[in-house]
């Protein structure tokens, strides 16, 4: 019956961990356990030189967490840089002109802002008239949710903000 060696045997589990985690990197692009495969390499390679169980489970997570902490910020920042705005959020503040009665509760209402149509809903609840003059306080997806800041326009009168 052979014995059981057990150097052998740690030095095949940091194997396959380094190549599970690698993979795992591989296939998600996100650096989330390149960290693990690193902490993998360095104790196979205390296992290959006879390294006691205590120092290869030390390397690892100590490895690891070294590269988690020092790397993660400098990569994300890096890898993350491409911001896209959208500039829906200059409309925020902004005056805009009901265009149809805003109604909460049958989900209607319009205005236009800066001469662009705007789904609008109004922020305590209320009801507001076509023609009353509003500011933009937030938005929420396609909607703006705004508060009456004049009193409605004249019938024949219309602006365009």
């Amino acid at each position: 019956m052979p014995s059981f060696n057990m150097e052998a045997a740690m030095q095949i589990i940091w194997l396959v961990l380094l190549i599970v985690f690698a993979a795992s990197e591989a296939a998600t692009v996100g650096l989330t356990s390149i960290w693990f495969a690193a902490g993998a390499f360095t104790a196979l390679v205390a296992a290959l030189l006879g390294g006691p169980l205590w120092v290869q489970l030390t390397l690892f997570f100590a490895v690891s967490l070294l590269c988690l902490i020092a790397v993660r910020p400098l990569a994300k920042k890096h890898l993350n840089s491409r911001v896209e705005h959208t500039n829906a959020d200059r409309v925020i503040g902004a005056k805009a002109q009901v265009t149809e009665d805003i109604d909460n509760i049958h989900g209607k209402g319009a205005v236009v802002i800066r001469g662009m149509p705007w789904s609008a809903r109004s922020e305590d609840g209320g009801p507001i008239a076509a023609g009353t003059m509003v500011k933009v306080l937030r938005i929420e997806g396609v909607k703006v949710f705004v508060e009456p800041i004049a009193a409605p326009v004249s019938a024949g009168e219309t602006k365009n903000w």
